[in-house]
């Protein structure tokens, strides 16, 4: 279905769900190049009444966004009912591997029949640890996990954009050329900014991808987007990608 577009994913089950035993919907909980969310309880309201699952990849929003860091699935204030909740080890939660959230019984279910899992080595020990312990930070201090959206969102109002929804901002410049002239503007002047090319991204939509931490200094943010205005968006209205 088209990206967040509900009204095709509905005309879609419609068309199709009667004609399959089964019925998997499938989603980024934030999309990496554009720093959106999915409407994840408005697709978990579009699998119950279709009686389809919902399975979301939170690479992106795990540790971040939701309340009190706790991805997506709880972006709308509440828990969305997700039945397939994906994610990674290795961004937010700054350690190694991946995780699976589902019920107890589909989880038992891939115990014994996922043969990547199966034949598959488990993470180390010391790994796991560490990921536990990032877990309890962002469990117990849900300010610091908000932290990373509201730099993003300092640096959105600064320069006039749409407010950002996660930590992940792009600033679009549709051409690959400019875009990586103005990487190295940027890293002139000391900031780690990644310009995304195609086929990374679709043709005309070459971008600088900004992703904020809660260890920004807001004078940095004020700076860089000062920087941004100035050298990189000269004569141009500051606008994010669009989906």
């Amino acid at each position: 279905f088209r990206h967040n577009d509900m009204d095709h994913l509905r005309a879609l089950l419609e068309q199709h769900r009667a004609g399959h035993k089964r019925c998997l919907i499938v989603t980024d909980g934030v999309f990496s190049m554009d720093g959106d969310l999915a409407p994840v309880h408005e697709m978990a309201e579009l699998a119950q009444e279709f009686d389809a699952w919902l399975m979301t990849d939170d690479a992106h929003g795990i540790g971040v966004v939701g309340a009190g860091g706790r991805g997506s699935t709880f972006a709308g204030g509440t828990k969305a009912a997700v039945d397939l909740q994906m994610g990674t080890l290795s961004k937010a939660v700054g350690g190694y591997g991946g995780y699976l959230c589902a019920s107890q019984a589909v989880i038992d279910l891939m115990k014994t029949r996922c043969r990547t899992l199966i034949y598959s080595t488990g993470l180390p020990p010391a790994t796991v640890a560490a990921a536990i312990a990032a877990l309890d930070i962002i469990e117990g201090d849900p300010e610091y996990a908000a932290r990373p959206v509201k730099k993003a969102q300092r640096f959105t109002r600064r320069l006039g954009l749409p407010a950002a929804e996660s930590p992940i901002v792009p600033i679009l410049l549709g051409d690959s050329a400019r875009t990586m002239a103005a990487q190295k503007v940027l890293e002139d002047a000391g900031y780690l900014v990644i310009g995304i090319r195609p086929p990374t991204v679709p043709e005309g939509t070459a971008r600088l991808r900004l992703t904020f931490t809660a260890q920004h200094a807001d004078a940095d943010i004020d700076r860089l987007a000062d920087l941004i205005a100035d050298k990189v968006l000269v004569g141009d209205e500051p606008f994010r990608a669009s989906s």
